[in-house]
């Protein structure tokens, strides 16, 4: 099984922490840079190879994750020379890559089982398997429903609840064919391309532990959840 890590990004949301580091080596608890603990994860999921789309501060990733056999991998690199989206730099490797292979950001933090959804993606079959989450958003405010000038509803403060992308993804090889190497190609782009041509994604719903260490919050929270649930996020690694 063979997994593209997404680690290319800036990380301008964690600054000061990304001033001299890339984004997928800063710390949690313990000084475990959360890329460590996702290659653990990968390798104790059965997954044997690996290749990083590396950028900001590239060269410090590839010093300090090597050729992966520390983790029982096989870590090879590709390099993103202008900002390419989310789903763009897969287009340079497409030749590397197997038909059906996992997808993820170099900044998740969760106890989803990678194998898992590579699993069910080559089985179900769909061009796109979407990892998600249910997060809730609580509204600060007085919520009025109105038709015209009437107010015809209300809710005080209410909390709505969306299932959103976890940042991990089944994906087939043949999914990225129609596109051209070296452009531009968002996640965005992708899902609403697969809608058009009525080949939809489909959803992996996860309701266990995860977190976007990209958002400051959720980086904080991994720092002081990350010591009671150490033996969660590295079962079997």
């Amino acid at each position: 099984m063979h997994a593209v890590i997404l680690a290319g990004g800036k990380g301008i949301r964690l600054r000061p922490y990304t001033t001299a580091l890339p984004k997928p080596l800063v710390p949690i608890g313990d000084q475990h840079p959360i890329l460590e603990i996702v290659l653990r994860q990968l390798a104790g999921a059965g997954f044997t190879s690996c290749t990083l789309a590396i950028g900001h501060l590239g060269h410090i990733i590839r010093a300090y994750v090597g050729d992966g056999s520390q983790w029982g991998l096989r870590v090879d690199y590709t390099t993103e020379e202008s900002p390419l989206g989310t789903m763009g730099p897969l287009l340079t490797m497409l030749d590397r890559l197997p038909e059906h292979f996992l997808v993820m950001n170099g900044d998740v933090l969760t106890d989803l089982d990678y194998g898992d959804v590579l699993r069910r993606h080559r089985r179900t079959g769909p061009p796109l398997t979407i990892a998600t989450y249910q997060r809730k958003v609580s509204i600060d405010f007085g919520v009025l429903t109105t038709e015209g000038d009437q107010v015809v509803g209300f809710h005080e403060k209410p909390s709505m609840a969306y299932r959103v992308s976890m940042g991990v993804y089944g994906l087939s090889r043949s999914a990225l064919t129609r596109y051209a190497p070296g452009l531009p190609l968002g996640f965005d782009d992708l899902v609403l391309d697969l809608l058009a041509a009525e080949t939809p994604p489909v959803s992996y719903d996860f309701d266990g532990y995860w977190l976007d260490i990209g958002r400051p919050d959720d980086y904080d929270r991994a720092n002081a959840e990350f010591t009671t649930r150490r033996g969660l996020l590295l079962k079997g690694a």
